[in-house]
């Protein structure tokens, strides 16, 4: 056999090797990882998301934990950027939930760590981190101050108190009438004998408030 000869079979062998060496990496990289367990760079994701995360949810809040005494306490960890206690929009009361931002994503990993399932007032504090993706963009909308509930007294007293248009008078004066007759009705059914007085309204062209007048 030649020299010629020799060197073609030789480059023929590398070839082989090289094309079996890529055709295995190609299988090792699609294969699929054992069941319960994830592939190194599903973990690698996982870790990089929850690195960045800055935010907090916060379960089971007791009772008299609010804003000031949350930023009071968390801030022995870190800087807080602002939080919210997530509140009914009626009575201002805590619904025990809300959300706590970090300066810092280490921080926040550390909070997570060490406050899930604390005990506080005899409640089981719920902390876990929020990836950025599933952060509302409405999240901060409102916080960072204490909560004041409306004042819904005033605003009804501000909407009975408005003045109405002749068509909104009529339509009222109209409701009242037919409340006096079902009250009739059920009266006479009940077998009572009693006369109802007539109920005389007066409304005006440009009245402030409607007026009743019964004899």
């Amino acid at each position: 056999m030649g020299v010629k000869a020799k060197k073609k079979m030789v480059s023929k062998n590398m070839k082989k090797v090289s094309a079996d060496i890529l055709a295995s990496k190609k299988e090792t990289r699609d294969f699929l990882p054992l069941e319960g367990r994830q592939a190194r760079g599903d973990i690698m994701k996982v870790e990089d998301k929850e690195n960045k995360a800055t935010v907090l949810y916060i379960g089971r809040i007791p009772h008299g934990f609010y804003e000031n005494e949350m930023e009071g306490f968390f801030k022995q960890f870190g800087s807080v950027k602002r939080l919210r206690i997530a509140r009914n929009r009626k009575t201002g009361r805590s619904k025990h939930f809300g959300f706590i931002e970090f300066e810092s994503p280490e921080v926040a990993k550390v909070v997570a760590d060490c406050m899930h399932n604390y005990l506080m007032y005899e409640h089981l504090l719920q902390v876990s981190l929020v990836p950025p993706e599933r952060v509302h963009p409405q999240l901060w909308k409102v916080g960072n101050h204490s909560y004041k509930p409306l004042d819904w007294v005033q605003i009804e007293r501000k909407r009975q108190d408005k003045e109405k248009t002749f068509e909104q008078q009529q339509k009222s004066v109209a409701r009242i009438l037919k409340r006096d007759q079902k009250r009739r009705k059920r009266i006479e059914a009940a077998g009572i004998d009693y006369e109802c007085p007539e109920i005389v309204v007066g409304i005006q062209s440009v009245p402030k408030k409607i007026r009743f007048e019964s004899e």
